[in-house]
This record gives structure tokens, C-alpha cells and sequence, in this order.
């Protein structure tokens, strides 16, 4: 596994140092048409070129969010056409299990089309939110908003983080797998806020 991942990492690098903005846009894309290719090592890295001033951080983080933003939408028709059998069928395999399924339909009900905007900065889950979204028939346009939102958050963030760690990029995979539970607080803080603010509204 571990050559693995150095090998993974090693191919994801080159082409983005080879391709520059482009990379970063088609790497993004790839890993929100959930394969697995982390965002945590493509970001950072396009961060680490913008300290070296081979790339610019504002148009690095931008290809990133519209790359993932294009592989959303692509997952998003997977989930519309093959709908929630396919996702039940074949969902495991990409790490979208039964239970992760039921979890996500179950935000779609309580908070609508923000969940997708929420999702999006959630690791673990952003990358397969397309799928029960399209699947359950999310309106288009809220989609790709929320989507490009949440996704250039993310990316601002971790090429922020590569910018500022340099050539010791690679430090952010391991923490961000154990700031985890942080985001998650957060989101489940901005839910509860949006949640208050929507019936604060309905009483007024």
C-alpha cells in the first residue's frame, strides 16, 4: 500500500507540474468522478508551485474548484440515469455503503439543496455526494452553485496550506485526517445555524 501511494503521489505530481493549471483542474475533476485520487495531495501540491512562482494561488485554487465542480456534475447524471439501485448495487465499492447512503438522503430531507454546499468540505463524504444527489433529482443549477462554493473553499484551504508548507506539502494528508472531526463540528454548526435561521424566519 505504501508503494502505492508513493507511486500515486509521484504521477499526480508530475502532471500537475507538467500541466500546471490544467493539471490541477483535470486531477480534481478525476477525483470527484469518485476515483480515488485525494484532493489532499492535489492541492497542496498546486500550492507548493505557487511558493516556487509556478503557478498563481488564486487561479491554482479556482482550476481546482472547477475541476471538481465538472466532476461533480458528472456524477451527478451517474446518480440521476442509474438512480438509487445503482448506488445501492455498486455504491460500496467507492466507499459509498448502504448506511452513508441513508445518511446522506437523510440531510437532503432535513436541510434541501444546501447539503450539497455543506457536504462539499466534508472529507470522507465530498467526494460521493453527486451521486445520491442526482439520484434524488437535486435541481441543476442549485447543484453546480452550491457545488463550485463548497469546492473552492476546499481548494482555497488546502493550497493555502501547501503555499505556506512549501516543500514539506505532504505533511497536510496527515493532518487533515486528523482534523476530521474538527470539520465535521463545524458543519454540524453551520447546519444548526442555517436550521435556526430557516425557523426563525417561518415564525416571523
Amino acid at each position: 500500500m505504501t508503494e502505492f501511494l508513493t507511486e500515486l503521489v509521484i504521477t499526480v505530481t508530475s502532471y500537475i507540474a507538467s500541466l500546471g493549471y490544467w493539471g490541477v483542474g483535470m486531477m480534481m475533476a478525476i477525483e470527484s468522478c469518485n476515483i480515488p485520487l485525494p484532493s489532499e495531495i492535489i492541492l497542496p501540491f498546486g500550492g507548493y508551485l505557487v511558493s516556487t512562482g509556478q503557478l498563481k494561488f488564486f487561479p491554482a485554487a479556482l482550476a481546482g474548484a472547477t475541476g471538481g465542480t465538472v466532476g461533480s456534475i458528472i456524477s451527478y447524471f451517474i446518480g440521476l440515469f442509474g438512480g438509487r439501485p445503482l448506488l445501492l448495487r455498486y455504491g460500496k465499492y467507492i466507499g459509498l455503503t448502504t448506511e452513508r447512503l441513508h445518511k446522506a438522503e437523510g440531510w437532503l430531507v432535513r436541510y434541501g439543496d444546501a447539503t450539497v454546499f455543506f457536504s462539499r468540505l466534508l472529507p470522507g463524504i465530498r467526494t460521493f455526494i453527486s451521486l445520491p444527489v442526482g439520484a434524488a433529482r437535486v435541481r441543476m443549477i442549485p447543484f453546480i452553485i452550491y457545488t463550485f462554493l463548497g469546492s473552492l473553499i476546499w481548494a482555497l484551504l488546502l493550497t493555502y496550506c501547501g503555499f505556506l508548507l512549501g516543500e514539506n506539502w505532504e505533511i497536510i494528508r496527515t493532518w487533515f485526517q486528523r482534523i476530521d472531526l474538527v470539520l465535521l463540528g463545524v458543519i454540524i454548526l453551520l447546519i444548526a445555524w442555517f436550521v435556526w435561521r430557516k425557523v426563525s424566519r417561518s415564525r416571523a
